[in-house]
C-alpha cells in the first residue's frame, strides 16, 4: 500500500510539474505573439491575446483597455516606423494556478519612417495573465525603457 502511495504521490508530482511547464510555454507564446505583432508594425489580432477589461501601463501611465491603447497609442506610433526590433530578448515566467506573472526584459531597435533615424532603448515589460476558457490572456502589462547604454 506504500509503494502505490508514493507511486501516485510521485505521478500527481510529475503531472503538475508537466501542466506547469506546458502553462509556462503558452504563456511565452502569448508574449511571444504580441512581440511579434509588434515588429511587424500591424496590431492585427493583438486584442485577442488580452481580456477585453484589460489595464495597459506604459511609462507610468494608464493607457487603459488594449482596445483604447492601440487606437490612441500604439497603432498610430506603429505607423511612424519603418521598423522595429527587439533584440536582447529574455522572458521569465511563474505560474500559480489561473494566473501567471512575466518579466520581460530586451532592447528595442525603432527605425523612424521619417527620416531613418534610430532610437535604441532598453525595456522591461510585467504582466500578469489569466488563464482562460480561450487560453492564457495578459490581464494587466506595464512597459517602462530608458536609452540603451
Amino acid at each position: 500500500m506504500r509503494k502505490f502511495f508514493m507511486m501516485c504521490l510521485l505521478l500527481a508530482t510529475v503531472t503538475v510539474a508537466f501542466a506547469q511547464g506546458g502553462d509556462k510555454e503558452a504563456v511565452k507564446v502569448v508574449l511571444n505573439n504580441y512581440k511579434k505583432a509588434i515588429e511587424k508594425l500591424d496590431t492585427t489580432g493583438v486584442v485577442n491575446l488580452f481580456v477585453k477589461d484589460s489595464k495597459v501601463y506604459e511609462q507610468a501611465s494608464n493607457e487603459g483597455t488594449i482596445g483604447h491603447y492601440l487606437e490612441h497609442h500604439l497603432g498610430p506610433e506603429l505607423k511612424e516606423f519603418k521598423s522595429f526590433t527587439f533584440s536582447d530578448y529574455k522572458v521569465d515566467v511563474t505560474t500559480a494556478g489561473e494566473y501567471a506573472f512575466s518579466t520581460e526584459t530586451y532592447i528595442y531597435t525603432i527605425i523612424l519612417a521619417k527620416d531613418g533615424k534610430e532610437i535604441k532603448s532598453q525595456g522591461v515589460a510585467t504582466s500578469v495573465l489569466r488563464k482562460t476558457k480561450d487560453g492564457w490572456k495578459i490581464v494587466q502589462t506595464h512597459s517602462s525603457f530608458r536609452k540603451a547604454k
